[in-house]
């Protein structure tokens, strides 16, 4: 599942190669695909890509004219991918849109989400701020150590549900939660608003240097996740305890990691992240 890492590196990759390209046309595989928003994708043909950014685990591209700029927001899901046409055999069969883009050669963008529990939205500025204020909480990448801290503090809940509520904190899932916790030495069921301010500022610097990590290594290729230009994200080979029940704890403590099932696994050390 792709969450804050893995869209960081589909938007850097996006900003380098189409920055900047007109939309020659578009073709929508499903009607259902493109959720809310304009009606058509009329307006964005013969436009330019102004901008991409990353928001959540979600990818924006801003489409500007010369009196107006509206957006396409796509939304990653659990199995979404933007990929650089012309595509494998592979992703053929579940590609919902493909944009047409001129850059100074054809190019092609497409949107490839066999789940389809991602979509795409078409927005102005006033739907896109909407939209952001519904679905995302601060960035972790860019949220101030003081607000922060004074977020976990006003939380009664389990530390790694905070971790992972979107509208609280925007951008990771099960797979970062887990590894954020274990290299911050945190039980995922720690009460958020219990921990002192020295604990959370460990929480806070881990948090950080795990994702900055990640993106370097261009995400975690865990399942079905690829980078626009094909390549797999190598983070996998560091994870620490997502996904390694049995196995022997990397600290050395002499105990295995754990799984406490819920609604998402938490892989824990119970020697390492007492509760």
């Amino acid at each position: 599942m792709p969450e804050l890492p893995e869209a960081e590196v589909v938007a850097r990759q996006l900003r380098a190669r189409i920055l900047g390209a007109t939309l020659t046309d578009c073709r929508v595989g499903r009607a259902d695909i493109v959720r809310v928003g304009l009606p058509t994708l009329d307006w964005y043909r013969g436009k330019r890509i102004a901008h991409v950014e990353r928001r959540g685990k979600s990818v924006v591209l801003a489409f500007s004219s010369q009196d107006a700029t509206r957006y396409l927001v796509a939304e990653l899901g659990m199995t979404g991918l933007l990929l650089f046409g012309p595509l494998a055999p592979t992703y053929r069969k579940h590609t919902h849109l493909v944009l047409s883009l001129d850059n100074g050669r054809a190019d092609e963008l497409c949107y490839w989400n066999p789940r389809r529990f991602g979509r795409i939205y078409l927005l102005d500025r006033a739907g896109l701020n909407a939209f952001t204020a519904k679905r995302f909480g601060c960035d972790p990448l860019i949220v101030k150590w003081e607000s922060f801290r004074d977020l976990v503090k006003a939380r009664r809940g389990r530390l790694k549900a905070l971790l992972m509520h979107q509208q609280v904190i925007a951008g990771i899932g099960n797979i970062y939660a887990n590894e954020i916790l274990y290299r911050a030495r945190l039980h995922p069921y720690r009460t958020a608003c219990r921990l002192r301010g020295g604990t959370i500022k460990r929480l806070y610097d881990v948090m950080r240097e795990v994702l900055a990590d990640a993106i370097q290594d261009g995400g975690s290729s865990v399942r079905d996740f690829i980078a626009p230009d094909g390549t797999k994200g190598t983070y996998r080979k560091r994870h620490l305890v997502y996904d390694k029940t049995g196995q022997p704890c990397p600290s050395g403590c002499g105990k295995v990691i754990r799984r406490l099932v819920g609604e998402r696994s938490s892989f824990y050390c119970p020697a390492c992240q007492r509760k």
